[in-house]
């Protein structure tokens, strides 16, 4: 077992963990908050501190600010539980969106990733950097696209195929969100409440879809 503690989070990682072990855990009800990923023996229990949850929220509702302002389906699911019991991997990522795949996920309130897409989203608040391969479980599962944000910038990763993904500048998935701009809402989280923050976002994406 290995543990690391700071500020934002905390992240203990444990090994030679049974896959049925890890199930149970996924199912408790009384586990507030806290993040659990497995991969193939290693299983890790992240607990958000107020830093990254608060980042966490704030991409979510500009998320939600920039596709509902452009009319974009989508359909948030948020750190519902994905796994696959044939690879013995699963996540749960901060945040996470259905958009491409919208359709294909109506009316289902239970994910199934034997027959279901997995999420075109999704987003990791990673301040401590985690110690658990995180992408090679997102990548053998087919997760379109993933945002890493570091507390500084907001990275995004395209799948290209098997477990690899390739950084790039501007995401697919959200075609003209505008990182930079959330980034610097991000860094203003100390200077302003996020109802302030999140109605200067929608200003400016109005002002970006009038220019």
């Amino acid at each position: 077992m290995s543990t690391v503690n700071a500020p934002a989070e905390q992240r203990v990682v444990f090994n030679n963990i049974r896959w049925e072990t890890y199930l149970a855990l996924a199912a408790e009800d009384d586990r507030p908050g806290k993040r659990i990923c497995y991969d193939q023996g290693v299983m890790e229990i992240m607990s958000p501190g107020m830093l990254h949850e608060n980042a966490a929220l704030l991409i979510g509702r500009m998320i939600d600010v920039f596709t509902e302002e452009n009319s974009i389906k989508v359909r948030g699911s948020a750190g519902t539980t994905f796994k696959r019991d044939d690879l013995e991997r699963g996540f749960e990522a901060d945040v996470s969106y259905y958009l491409t795949n919208v359709d294909a996920v109506r009316g289902k309130d239970v994910i199934d990733l034997a027959i279901d897409p997995p999420p075109d989203l999704a987003i990791e608040v990673d301040i401590t950097r985690s110690s658990l391969r995180k992408f090679a479980i997102y990548g053998s599962i087919g997760v379109p696209e993933v945002w890493r944000y570091d507390g500084q910038s907001i990275n995004v990763y395209l799948h290209l195929e098997g477990e690899h993904y390739l950084r790039e500048d501007a995401s697919s998935a959200l075609v003209g969100f505008p990182l930079d701009e959330a980034e610097r809402v991000l860094d203003r989280r100390h200077d302003l409440d996020d109802t302030a923050l999140i109605r200067a976002f929608r200003e400016y994406i109005r002002q970006q879809r009038s220019a």
